[in-house]
């Protein structure tokens, strides 16, 4: 076991002052909370909140983990991951935003019921839930528990247990608004881990000296600074060379960033259109941060530990380089980032189970009892994840694949669904239906009758047949304009200069990181 005492009463000082922070934060003294005070933080976050709770979000233990994981395989290619989300938020926030929040939803499926009927929201809710318990949930508690196991010899079974009861206590009472408001400090806390773990481990390599360390990890593992892999490399099925730029990564970076309701839900519950998207651009930019922070320990990890049972233990084994306190105080930020996104996945799912299947069931629900039932979920989702994590993920080498591949099954159908839902006003509810079930059966097929296809490839080929079946039924239909379509006539997608500015200067920094590593 690497923790002392001091590292214990920090880790306890944290965990007590998160609940007590968002406790404050989310109080409401006498008034009856709502459903949108509960799931939506009453539509008043302001632009800091919603860029730290995307970040706060996305980032946990299955980014720390398992991308620093890959970091220790692979190398700085599988920040790409992390680097052109970037471009996908700012679409996202000028392209997608607008129609969301002009129709004030609480979910995703909510906005396909509003375009289509409620087959499809149904549809798309019980994916959803599915999705989030027995991938995103399960991801995140294993791999946390696996770094709790690392550094303190807890049982893995213990550490998930411990997770999901501090994830329970975080955000049970006070809904988004406890998640998004402390966001913030998990943010800073992450990255200040991620780097002080990187920093520490050059400083190690380096003999003191950062830059010295900086220049001898790329000397002895220069391959693993390519960002664009070529076809030799062993890992190329997984990041195939230049067509992670051109492909189909893309379609997972807009199913994700741009319909995934719980990180779309941070920017639903914006003050306004205006602050949802300087929230969105801030998130942005710590994006490019990200590679420091989460990748650059994984090769640091191939130079000082050069072998590793599973690379997953890449980021635990490094975190054991720090001083006592230190350990501790990382260990925090890592266990902030694991609480944070699975308090904002069970919120989700709360959210979309008590708005999109109970109310549909129930339309006639108090909005006590709709906040009771979304916390009841909370805790049911939580447990099942808790029992199904070592089933799962217990054998796997990389837990950061397993994801990629599985949620590959459905985003393509997803952006399909969305994309014709928002911009073709002839869809139809058989066509995006015919889209979703083309996009499961084909991966399907693919993942076992092909299975040294790229996924990446694999996901395009199945975007392009699921939208091919969607426009295909709309023409057997004959269908004219829907009339629950979308009028982009009323849809403001102008930004502020500021905005625009911005997304030059990232797009920048993104063409000099890639040219460089080219």
């Amino acid at each position: 076991m690497y923790f002392n005492n001091l590292d214990f009463a920090i880790l306890g000082i944290y965990c007590f002052g998160i609940i007590a922070i968002a406790s404050y934060v989310s109080r409401q003294g006498n008034k009856q909370r709502s459903p949108e005070d509960y799931f939506l933080a009453g539509r008043s976050l302001p632009w800091w909140a919603i860029g730290a709770s995307l970040i706060a979000a996305n980032i946990s233990a299955e980014q720390i983990i398992g991308m620093s994981g890959q970091g220790f395989v692979v190398g700085m290619a599988i920040a790409t991951y992390e680097l052109t989300a970037a471009i996908a938020l700012i679409v996202m926030a000028k392209y997608f935003l607008p129609l969301f929040l002009k129709k004030q939803i609480y979910t995703m499926p909510q906005f396909l019921e509003q375009r289509f009927d409620k087959r499809v929201s149904l549809v798309l809710a019980f994916f959803w839930l599915a999705v989030y318990v027995f991938i995103n949930l399960t991801s995140v508690l294993w791999l946390g528990s696996l770094a709790i196991n690392t550094l303190t010899g807890l049982e893995t079974f213990y550490g998930l247990v411990l997770l999901a009861l501090l994830s329970l206590a975080y955000s049970l009472w006070g809904g988004l608004k406890a998640v998004a408001l402390t966001d913030i400090i998990q943010v800073v806390l992450l990255i200040f881990g991620g780097l002080a773990v990187s920093f520490i481990a050059l400083q190690k390599i380096g003999d003191g000296y950062i830059g010295n360390g900086l220049i001898t990890v790329f000397q002895a593992v220069p391959d693993k600074f390519d960002m664009i892999l070529s076809e030799d490399n062993p890992s190329y099925s997984d990041l195939p060379g230049v067509w992670v730029l051109l492909g189909g990564l893309w379609i997972a970076h807009f199913a994700y960033w741009g319909f995934n309701q719980y990180i779309t839900q941070r920017a639903l519950g914006a003050k306004s259109l205006p602050e949802a998207q300087k929230g969105v651009m801030f998130a942005a930019y710590l994006k490019l941060l990200m590679p420091l922070v989460i990748v650059l320990p994984g090769i640091c990890a191939a130079v000082l530990f050069p072998v590793l049972e599973k690379s997953d233990q890449a980021y635990p084994t490094m975190m054991t380089l720090l001083p006592n306190g230190l350990l501790g105080l990382t260990f925090a930020a890592l266990v902030a980032a694991i609480v944070s996104s699975l308090a904002s996945m069970t919120n989700s799912i709360s959210t979309i189970f008590t708005m999109d299947v109970y109310r549909s069931f129930r339309a006639n629900s108090s909005d006590a009892t709709l906040v009771s039932i979304g916390r009841t979920t909370s805790v049911i989702a939580l447990i099942i994840a808790v029992f199904a994590a070592t089933p799962l993920l217990g054998s796997l080498e990389s837990a950061f694949q397993y994801i990629q591949n599985f949620t590959g099954f459905f985003t393509p159908g997803i952006l399909v669904i969305f994309l014709v839902a928002l911009f073709w006003r002839k869809a139809t509810t058989l066509s995006v239906l015919g889209a979703a079930f083309t996009s499961l059966l084909l991966s399907i097929f693919i993942f076992f009758y092909f299975p040294d296809f790229p996924f990446i490839h694999r996901m395009a080929v199945v975007f392009i047949s699921s939208g091919l079946a969607c426009y295909l039924t709309v023409l057997i239909q004959g269908a004219g304009i829907n009339t629950k379509a979308v009028d982009l006539s009323t849809v403001n997608f102008s930004t502020s200069s500021s905005f625009n500015i911005n997304t030059l200067v990232v797009i920048f920094f993104l063409a000099i990181i890639y040219i460089s590593l080219w």
